[in-house]
């Protein structure tokens, strides 16, 4: 193993994939299946380095902010590491951001250089920078950018597919060739110098309380939070980790990236989740864990082709992201042969991992808790407006406390002050349950519960009950303006393939097993549901859909207490 103890370690990025190569240096370290890109512990480190330098010659320095605009491409994983080797600051940015959002990010970032492919879906990030920076084009990419819409952002660099590099960029294949005169004992020197409570990373917020914040973690956060995820899967150097969720995410970043790492464990990553993609990738390298957010599972499952597929060397991985069915759980356990499948709760803020279930709890606590708390890291389930703690089974806001705790939100002290009060404890705004011997249940978020004349009503609740209907793919549960309640409860169903049932059929089911107040008023049949890059439901958008068509314009003015 890595690293033979349960205790909190201090080592750096840098100096971890150092020791990964002094330990395992001809073991495979990342491997692509699309691609002719596999890189060993050694070669992997030595090229990292290579780009690192290429960096430092470029003018990006410690304590610099660099951002990554990129799928799962090898060039996401070699600007990781060159980043945080030499003390910069990656910024993850989302793969689905259009020229709004992007704006915001690099200039609230004060990102110094930002490495790009050419697009994503709809999303065309070349045309987006050039919009950003109209005057790039006839840049001489050999000085640094001078743009008064994106003062710091010095250097755009291309790691895209194109044969031609795009006017006024870098070609990332140069940072090679740039770093190779660069003097070593310097970036030695800049090596040495990084201390474990840098700020490695900032991760955006997904922004639903007004404009995102960039959540800033540590080394310490990040390495140990990833250490402790691997540990609760077992995670040896013989494992295979197939890594289809996003990197620019937590889960991607350290749930998978850093999980693996921290336990010498190979990386087979997917450019961007396609469920053939990820089928093949399993078989072929005969993947040992594959993470995934309960909807990606779901398309697995329900691909045509899923029989004509094995897993038989999948034995463990992590289903989180967003409520985890436990029907959907079950089910990847019984026929995708993840029997030592876990489930991770928690958020950006807090690295993100602050409880998880593990290979040796019962079938019966993995498929319906989160588990327990990590090492190390304190929780309690209180009464949002009192503060007071709560007992075994009573609802409340989940508070996490520990060293995955983030440094704070970046050039926002108030809005950080909001999230950790004064005894340093994160206030997530998820409702959830303990019970008494410390396995916890997530119910919601305190902005997702229903109040429907009175009744505090979860979501999840009724979303368990309608995916044991066997006609049911996939549900997603809201609650939409009323005059009369307040709220009233709406259904989104995905069906199976070539399966009926009527709106007034699964009513009378629903009805049949849940309280008549938990009932949905509304059912809309969909085929699928709107969904951010990291594989999250937007929920506020089936609001938006449903307040719409439904007419329910004036009820949605209405101001509650």
């Amino acid at each position: 193993m890595l690293f033979d103890t349960t205790e909190l370690i201090e080592i750096t990025f840098g100096n971890l994939l150092n020791l990964l190569e002094e330990k395992y240096p001809d073991n495979l370290c990342i491997k692509y299946c699309d691609r002719d890109y596999t890189r060993t512990f050694a070669q992997f480190n030595r090229e990292v380095e290579k780009i690192a330098k290429g960096f430092l010659s470029l003018g990006i320095k410690k304590g610099d902010h660099v951002a990554i605009w990129a799928t799962n491409v090898p060039e996401w994983f070699l600007t990781f590491f060159a980043s945080v080797k030499i003390g910069a600051v990656l910024v993850t940015v989302n793969t689905s951001y259009k020229i709004f959002e992007a704006e915001y990010l690099l200039r609230q970032s004060d990102s110094k250089a930002v490495i790009l492919i050419d697009s994503f879906k709809d999303s065309n990030y070349i045309e987006i920078i050039n919009k950003l920076i109209p005057n790039l084009e006839s840049h001489d990419k050999s000085q640094e950018i001078n743009s008064p819409a994106l003062p710091r952002l010095k250097r755009i660099i291309y790691a895209g597919k194109k044969n031609e590099t795009p006017d006024g960029m870098i070609r990332f294949n140069d940072l090679y060739g740039m770093g190779e005169n660069f003097d070593d004992n310097i970036f030695q020197d800049v090596v040495k110098s990084l201390g474990v409570y840098d700020v490695v990373n900032m991760q955006y917020t997904s922004g639903t309380t007004g404009f995102p914040k960039g959540v800033m973690l540590t080394h310490f956060n990040v390495v140990n939070n990833g250490k402790s995820i691997g540990d609760c899967m077992k995670f040896t150097p013989d494992d295979k980790l197939c890594i289809c969720v996003p990197l620019f995410h937590c889960f991607g970043m350290t749930l998978a990236m850093t999980a693996a790492l921290t336990h010498a464990t190979a990386m087979v990553p997917v450019e961007a989740y396609n469920p053939v993609e990820v089928m093949n990738a399993v078989q072929s390298e005969g993947c040992t864990a594959l993470h995934g957010v309960p909807t990606m599972f779901i398309n697995i499952l329900e691909h045509p082709d899923f029989k004509n597929y094995k897993f038989d060397n999948l034995r463990t991985g992590i289903m989180a992201g967003s409520p985890c069915p436990v029907k959907v759980m079950q089910d990847v356990v019984d026929y995708m042969n993840l029997k030592e499948m876990t489930i991770v709760f928690g958020q950006t803020e807090s690295s993100p991992g602050c409880t998880q279930t593990t290979t040796d709890d019962p079938l019966e606590l993995r498929v319906s808790t989160v588990g327990r708390t990590l090492p190390y890291v304190e929780a309690k389930v209180i009464n949002p407006e009192t503060g007071e703690m709560l007992g075994p089974g009573i609802p409340g806001e989940f508070c996490a406390r520990g060293y995955n705790i983030m440094k704070g939100y970046y050039k926002m002290e108030e809005a950080t002050r909001q999230a950790i009060d004064k005894d340093g404890w994160l206030h997530t705004g998820d409702i959830a349950t303990v019970d008494e011997n410390g396995y916890y249940n997530i119910t919601g978020r305190l902005k997702d519960m229903i109040i429907r004349g009175g009744e505090n009503i979860s979501p999840k609740e009724i979303e368990e009950f309608i995916y044991t209907i066997p006609q049911v793919r996939d549900v997603q549960v809201i609650g939409i303006p009323s005059k009369q309640y307040g709220e009233e409860i709406m259904a989104y169903v995905i069906l199976k393939e070539n399966e009926n049932i009527t709106e007034d059929e699964l009513k009378q089911i629903i009805r049949s097993s849940l309280a008549r107040h938990k009932v949905p008023k509304y059912i809309k049949f969909i085929d699928e549901f709107p969904m951010t890059a990291s594989g999250k439901i937007q929920k506020y958008k089936l609001r938006e859909t449903a307040v719409e068509e439904l007419g329910l314009e004036e009820e949605s003015k209405i101001v509650t207490a």
